[in-house]
């Protein structure tokens, strides 16, 4: 049973103050029981962030057909109550993470939408490799990557994104009659190299200079943008 809240923001037990609170473990730990129901609002920043740190995990260690909301709710210490009040169907949960691990790519893309028209193919092949270079990107992409490969409904929510806010801005930057296709090249060029060199690790691409990798492509992907 849950604990009754009174002023002050404290929690007493059904049973009043002086209630025994939870059992110590034999080695002397005591476990807080996973909370039930909405938490207060001072919380709810930090519990909605704890939902989408753990929600990245298990689509990232088992992909979108074996995660469960119920997974992610025990993963973040919550009831799966708190998952479906956050962000409703396990496919809405999935999106918030994909929007979350995108995040910088859609705050990046200005650099690449005001670059003049024939830097824009490096700008774009920096910005991308630049999130899978980063640690703290790049786990969050492999969980995105993973389940949207196996899964078409994971494929359906990627689409949207990156298609619907990245790749038709970028688009609209070139003025060109097939500009969509021109930039729907572009990304496939540069998530090629990414399942390549992070998500199968492939020699010599996984371990070469990104330097050199973006010397290399970014005139390839600017052919794709602008070229005849």
């Amino acid at each position: 049973m849950t604990g009754v809240g009174v002023p002050g923001g404290q929690e007493v037990s059904p049973g009043g103050p002086d209630a025994p609170g939870p059992v110590p473990s034999p080695g002397g730990k005591v476990t807080a029981p996973r909370r039930r129901g909405r938490p207060p609002r001072t919380e709810s920043a930090g519990t909605r962030d704890r939902i989408l740190d753990a929600a990245r995990e298990e689509f990232s260690e088992r992909g979108y057909d074996k995660t469960s909301v119920r997974g992610i709710a025990k993963s973040a210490g919550v009831d799966s109550a708190l998952v479906h009040h956050y962000f409703g169907t396990k496919e809405q949960v999935f999106e918030a993470a994909v929007e979350v691990a995108f995040a910088p790519a859609l705050e990046g893309r200005q650099a690449v939408l005001d670059a003049p028209l024939e830097e824009v193919g490096e700008r774009m092949t920096r910005m991308i490799l630049g999130l899978w270079e980063n640690p703290v990107t790049r786990a969050p992409l492999l969980a995105i990557i993973r389940s949207a490969v196996n899964n078409e409904t994971a494929a359906g929510v990627f689409r949207r994104l990156v298609a619907g806010q990245l790749l038709r801005r970028i688009a609209g930057q070139l003025d060109l009659p097939d500009a969509e296709l021109r930039a729907e090249l572009a990304a496939a060029q540069l998530v090629g190299i990414a399942m390549i060199r992070y998500v199968m690790k492939v020699e010599p691409l996984a371990s070469a200079d990104p330097e050199q990798i973006i010397g290399r492509v970014a005139p390839v992907v600017q052919g794709h943008l602008t070229g005849r």
